[in-house]
């Protein structure tokens, strides 16, 4: 007896020194690798370059996605990967059918429960029309994470393959659940409502006027802020339940600018016409008659701006927008504007409708 009193204790001691693998006491660790499908839309991530020294001068959506997924063999340490090529096309020329099949085709692999988190590759051009329709349309709390390039991936210091790493490593984490459509570049994580392109050329070209939501660094999610628009799950539109979005056009305010622009549109059958104003979405003087009359026709007038580093359009501030019975379209940029009221106006609705989906998302 007192033997086992002196060998008891030693041997629970020993047992604290062994890997945690070789404790009985402990559970298993789940070393399950997350499923995630990279869906595939074309844009310079799949360009190619006549030479290494070509990184602005390219030939867009050229390599498939299996090729983009074989040139990062380090996703397999990341999760479980699968592609599809949904489209080979660059993002200029996206149009809305190609939003709504890819609406379609995320929303039905969010549903499946093999697939953790989803990962689309696009070309930069619209990419943060792409994920802000997404972040509108889609329900779902799974990871959807949009993805591109600013350089080919046959050019000398090619981002693609960090980028599309980094995004795999975003769909494929769970802290990553929740907080809408996102968007992986450049080592950063920006929701895909905020984020726009602000440079043509540079690795770093997409920025949110409101900062990052977090970063990636070898593989790992950092987070520092949470979105707090409507989004996903949350949102009263549906994906399952569009078949077209409306049309709506935006204008472009300058200096000695006409109402021409405007008239075409809404001859052609615009619903909306999104006013990319200068600065707090300023409306020329020549101009205001013809938007009064449009509106007159029922024809939603929407105040935007073009200026986009970090602000929004004030209601009545610089036009008597309840009078006139406009929108406005708060901090979204014009093209994201556009996306809103086109998927808004799916349905009909008034312009204090319509406003508060401006304030609400």
């Amino acid at each position: 007896m007192k033997l086992l009193q002196r060998i008891v204790p030693g041997l629970a001691a020993f047992a604290l020194l062994l890997p945690g693998g070789l404790q009985a006491r402990e559970a298993p660790a789940d070393t399950r690798l997350a499923n995630v499908v990279i869906l595939a839309t074309g844009g310079t991530i799949a360009g190619a370059g006549a030479t290494a020294a070509n990184s602005a001068t390219y030939q867009a959506a050229k390599v498939p996605v299996d090729k983009l997924i074989a040139g990062v063999p380090e996703l397999k340490d990341l999760a479980n990967v699968r592609g599809e090529q949904v489209f080979q096309i660059a993002s200029e020329s996206f149009t809305n059918d190609h939003l709504l099949q890819l609406g379609k085709r995320v929303s039905e692999l969010t549903k499946q429960a093999d697939v953790d988190g989803i990962v689309i590759t696009h070309g930069t051009d619209t990419i943060e029309e792409t994920a802000y329709f997404l972040n509108l349309v889609v329900h779902s709390d799974k990871p959807i994470v949009v993805v591109g390039s600013m350089r080919p991936g046959t050019a000398m210091s090619a981002d693609g393959m960090l980028n599309l790493y980094n995004a795999v490593a975003v769909a494929r984490s769970a802290d990553s659940r929740g907080k809408g459509v996102l968007v992986a570049m450049n080592d950063e994580i920006n929701a895909g409502r905020d984020v726009t392109k602000m440079i043509n050329i540079r690795t770093e070209a997409f920025k949110s006027p409101w900062g990052a939501l977090g970063m990636v660094v070898e593989g790992k999610t950092y987070w520092f802020r949470q979105p707090v628009k409507r989004h996903t799950v949350n949102s009263e539109f549906d994906i399952d339940q569009m078949s077209t979005l409306a049309p709506v056009e935006i204008a472009y305010g300058y200096g000695n600018v006409s109402d021409v622009a405007y008239r075409a549109f809404a001859q052609a059958g615009a619903k909306a016409i999104v006013h990319a104003g200068t600065g707090n979405g300023s409306v020329a003087k020549q101009v205001v008659p013809a938007l009064q009359e449009l509106r007159g026709q029922g024809l939603h007038i929407i105040r935007s701006a073009r200026v986009t580093g970090g602000g929004f359009v004030i209601r009545n501030a610089e036009q008597p927008d309840d009078k006139y019975d406009w929108v406005v379209a708060h901090d979204l940029n014009p093209q994201k504007a556009r996306i809103l009221a086109a998927v808004a106006l799916t349905k009909p609705r008034d312009a204090k409708d319509l406003q508060r989906i401006f304030w609400e998302y």
